[in-house]
């Protein structure tokens, strides 16, 4: 993702090659936020704030082989940020009229030709009544393609807890899917 390099001349202080740091990461970051939050606006937050996060910490990188661990990390971190300002918020549930709309959606188009609006906004519904700590395991695992220890190094949960939270992420889902298909 970034080479030791880069990481070396940004830590020196040259914002060039952080531009350079931001172009890389910045897809991986949107994609993550993105999918744990439902919200294209609320992501890009994340992205900005992470990517000033790791300009201000870049000397605590200890190599580039850790750079994407230490991205995803500092990105679910800022979605758990947001889910606790949410919680002062008031939730906003989906009416059964958006469930049909999700429903004929799955039913009728494959789910790699939905727009991308549209399958975030499958996503958004279908981990809506997950808790953070699932949705985030879900998406780096399911969405992501991460393993297990992927996952625990960037959340900081066992593996164990990993495998419990992504089961029952997974069992919830399926229950939803079942229940309005």
């Amino acid at each position: 993702m970034i080479d030791r390099e880069l990481i070396e001349e940004c830590r020196n202080g040259n914002f060039r090659n952080f531009r350079k740091v931001v172009t890389i990461a910045s897809p991986f970051a949107f994609s993550v936020a993105y999918r744990i939050l439902g919200d294209e606006d609320l992501a890009k937050d994340v992205v900005q704030e992470t990517m000033v996060t790791i300009w201000e910490k870049m000397n605590r990188i200890k190599s580039s082989e850790s750079f994407k661990t230490w991205l995803y990390r500092i990105v679910v971190n800022k979605c758990y940020d947001q889910f606790r300002m949410r919680k002062r918020i008031p939730e906003q549930r989906a009416d059964e009229k958006t469930w049909e709309m999700i429903s004929n959606n799955l039913l009728s188009v494959e789910s790699s030709e939905l727009e991308n609006s549209e399958t975030a906004l499958i996503i958004q519904m279908l981990t809506q009544t997950l808790s953070p700590k699932q949705k985030a395991v879900f998406v780096l695992s399911d969405l992501e393609e991460m393993t297990p220890e992927e996952v625990s190094e960037i959340t900081g949960l066992t593996r164990m807890n990993v495998k419990a939270n992504l089961h029952y992420a997974r069992k919830n889902i399926s229950g939803m899917i079942k229940k309005y298909l």
